[in-house]
């Protein structure tokens, strides 16, 4: 196959008021990310705590280990065809995200999409700042007695100013240091990822064993099925390596109509199962929580509230939970994929880009979604203190809480914050940098651009938003979807990968289109936005939300393409 050239700009363009340096075409002899650079850069954003979440949450949801794992990859396979597709202007022109959207929604409905992208990028780095920051807090109290405070204080906004300052170096350096930054925490992550493997599977009693302890983590804690004149509770209890039972009592808390409240304890029950009346259950409130009692020890589980539901059980659509699952792996990487020619306009050639992001995006995501998997499996067996499925460590900073060795505590919270570190540079902040810069290229640089994403990062007040910003930042997303399919239509179908290089720094040029904007990928957005959020209008369809990203690129692609025919002009007459 012929290796594309790679086309330079030849005219001199530096008094127009859409050129600067850091939006410029990126010239070949500074194109210095070889497929290693790449691949690097997908470790370091693929390696941090929403890849180690999702993995998790998706045997919480009810699936075996071997069924997640087989469902990240075919997504991260698939999302990555987006990723090459769209970073092929940036090798073949040089040229980011924002300046190749002007061909597409033009000079200025760039704007629409590119800030948009750039808006929820600082979202995301703010909440990851903040994440980083309570990394280098529980550094601080690793060594204290007691447990660490975690409600709002002054120490935690200064550990989180410092994480922010360690963010915005980079930011000033440039993306030299970003490079370096990611070359060198690569290895480090492969290798954290590979010690806590072996951890646990030395501590867990090896692979087969401790992958074998996924099915303790589907089931609920509690299933209740109807007898004639009772109700049968069985209580699913983890068990250790021999098959037997952790917890040797439960207690039943019982909440009368009346609000009077009374504990009994018992033994657990050898068969698992227990009973209550009808005429007991359904006057009060109940829930229930395992124990592990010795004369030195106590352990107490969470308490899990009893649901009567005497109606029988439908088997769950397994289908259905693997397009759920599908769609949101898909769009994990969703805004990546459609800014990711601010990172291959610095690719020496097509081959490169191509090697780096199949090299690195597939594979990581499913060494970290693994070890995501064993050592949440592992941990059912190695902590005592796990009596139940809710109670097992599904994320880094619950795990980190169950070791009582503080240089341990230390050394995974310093890897912590690199992989916090190399993820947010690379995934929130260079797409909003160059967004910003966009806006007025003549007064805001790059790291100008980069700073003005660390203030919004702050004033987004994460502290605050942890728990309710990310559906916002989901729904935020599915505009970008439409706007990625617009962009692909574009390029391959449309302008059939040829564009006018110097015309994009034309603010009176061919894709200024009416005033600086492309109707047809206006109405085309709206359209596909509008098909995107109707899930989330129409009550009766919110349970088909997941598929929103995917329902607007589709509408998105085909409106535009039937707007845009009368454009598409003959690949013989096409210029460059």
């Amino acid at each position: 196959m012929i290796e594309e050239e790679i086309v330079e700009l030849t005219e001199d363009l530096s008094a127009s008021s859409l050129y600067s340096e850091d939006l410029a075409p990126v010239p070949k002899n500074m194109r210095t990310w070889t497929k290693w650079s790449l691949a690097a850069l997908w470790v370091g954003m693929a390696v941090c705590i929403p890849t180690y979440l999702l993995a998790s949450y998706m045997m919480k949801d009810g699936m075996g280990w071997l069924e997640s794992l087989i469902i990240i990859g075919i997504a991260n396979l698939l999302i990555t065809i987006p990723m090459v597709l769209n970073g092929h202007a940036g090798v073949k022109y040089g040229v980011p995200f924002p300046v190749l959207g002007r061909s597409s929604f033009g000079t200025k409905g760039v704007h629409l999409a590119s800030v948009s992208r750039g808006i929820v990028a600082c979202g995301w780095f703010g909440i990851q700042t903040w994440i980083g920051g309570m990394a280098i807090y529980e550094i601080i109290y690793a060594f204290s007695e007691g447990s660490t405070p975690m409600d709002l204080n002054w120490l935690m906004f200064v550990c989180f100013g410092v994480f922010w300052f360690m963010n915005m170096y980079f930011i000033w350096k440039g993306t030299d240091s970003i490079k370096w930054l990611e070359e060198y925490s690569a290895p480090i992550l492969i290798l954290m990822g590979v010690v806590l493997i072996g951890w646990g599977a030395y501590y867990g009693g090896g692979f087969g064993v401790v992958l074998d302890q996924s099915r303790q983590l589907q089931k609920a804690t509690l299933e209740v099925s109807s007898a004639e004149d009772s109700y049968v509770i069985t209580l699913n209890g983890i068990a250790d390596k021999n098959g037997k039972t952790k917890a040797n009592m439960y207690a039943h808390k019982r909440v009368t109509e009346t609000g009077s409240e009374m504990i009994e304890y018992n033994a657990f029950p050898e068969n698992g199962t227990i009973s209550i009346p009808k005429r007991v259950a359904n006057n009060e409130t109940g829930s229930i929580q395992l124990i592990y009692k010795t004369d030195t020890e106590l352990i107490e589980s969470s308490w899990t509230p009893i649901i009567l539901d005497a109606a029988p059980k439908q088997a769950s659509n397994k289908l259905w939970q693997y397009i759920k699952w599908l769609t949101v792996m898909l769009g994990f990487w969703a805004t990546m994929s459609l800014s990711i020619s601010d990172i291959t306009r610095y690719s020496p050639s097509q081959k490169a880009q191509k090697q780096g992001q199949f090299i690195g995006l597939p594979g990581t995501m499913m060494l970290y979604s693994f070890v995501s998997i064993f050592v949440t499996c592992a941990s059912v067996l190695i902590f005592k203190d796990v009596l139940i499925a809710a109670d097992a460590p599904w994320d880094p900073t619950t795990l980190l809480g169950k070791f009582d060795n503080p240089w341990v505590v230390i050394t995974a919270q310093i890897f912590m914050i690199i992989a916090t570190l190399s993820t947010n540079i690379a995934a929130n902040v260079i797409a909003p940098s160059n967004a910003f810069s966009n806006v007025y290229p003549k007064k805001i640089s790059f790291k100008m651009g980069g700073t003005i994403t660390g203030i919004l990062g702050i004033l987004i007040c994460p502290w605050w938003l942890m728990n309710d910003i990310a559906g916002i930042l989901i729904l935020v997303s599915g505009f970008l979807g439409p706007v990625l399919a617009i962009m692909l239509c574009d390029y391959f179908f449309v302008r059939q990968k040829r564009l006018k290089l110097a015309e994009l720094y034309k603010s009176e040029g061919e894709y200024s289109y009416s005033g600086g904007f492309n109707m047809n990928a206006i109405v085309s957005l709206a359209m596909g936005v509008g098909g995107a959020l109707i899930w989330y209008l129409v009550p009766s369809l919110t349970y088909l939300s997941n598929l929103a990203w995917f329902t607007g690129f589709i509408i998105s692609f085909i409106v535009y393409y039937m707007l845009m025919r009368k454009y598409i002009e003959p690949k013989s007459r096409l210029q460059h």
